[in-house]
């Protein structure tokens, strides 16, 4: 039992966002709280994946071989990117070293979503509930602040999360680089490891990228939406410090 004045901790801390207080329940029902002090590998799509973050420092790796059989090992760090090819660094132009950027970090934020969702340049806004496929879900459009939002700042996201257990069933995305474009994602084959509730999806786009991403579920719902891809996670393994 606290032995704080309730008084004074209303004065002291500001009431949640209904947006916050949904993002935290995600976080904890996915078991994902202690992600900022963590380590975890995965394979995706023949390549290796591993995570670290201790005190704000993180580092992300890929591993994989390319066409002619040489390592290709990527290091994205607080610092930046490294590429080291058979043990050597080597000397990238800016544009590939930013595209090497996002492509590790991508995996990675996908990866280990709703714990993103907290980063300090997320701007949170809820948007009422939503039926799909027949049950309710809490919406949240997320953009991001300029500051500390990376290139992709001016990317919106919406969530969608399980109004009784708070599982982040689904996701839509619109992004401005490589082309730009517009993406749905099913979350699948949820499983726990190390007591985290990790998920593979299945990726759809609109016929039409241009549409109001607020529409998009309703497409999904209507079986309009056309199937791009399987995000499969495999060889997952958490360790938490």
């Amino acid at each position: 039992m606290s032995c704080s004045s309730p008084q004074k901790e209303d004065k002291q801390t500001p009431p949640k966002s209904e947006a916050q207080d949904i993002v935290d329940k995600s976080i904890s029902h996915h078991g994902m709280e202690q992600l900022d002090h963590a380590e975890f590998s995965l394979t995706f799509r023949d390549m290796s994946y591993t995570y670290s973050l201790q005190n704000g420092l993180y580092k992300y790796t890929r591993t994989q071989t390319d066409s002619i059989d040489q390592e290709v090992y990527d290091v994205l760090t607080n610092e930046g990117l490294t590429r080291y090819i058979n043990g050597d660094s080597v000397e990238l132009e800016e544009e590939k070293r930013a595209a090497y950027s996002r492509s590790v970090n991508s995996v990675i934020y996908f990866f280990r979503l709703p714990f993103g969702l907290n980063d300090e340049a997320v701007i949170k806004e809820y948007q009422g509930t939503t039926s799909i496929k027949g049950k309710d879900y809490h919406e949240i459009r997320v953009t991001f602040k300029q500051s500390g939002g990376g290139e992709d700042f001016d990317d919106v996201f919406l969530y969608w999360f399980d109004t009784e257990d708070y599982s982040m069933d689904y996701l839509a995305y619109l992004y401005h680089t490589d082309g730009g474009g517009m993406r749905f994602r099913e979350a699948i084959n949820p499983r726990r490891v190390n007591d985290v509730l990790i998920q593979d999806y299945i990726n759809f786009k609109p016929e039409d990228e241009s549409m109001d991403i607020n529409n998009i579920s309703e497409l999904y719902e209507n079986g309009e939406l056309e199937e791009l891809s399987r995000i499969i996670n495999e060889g997952v393994a958490i360790s938490i410090k």
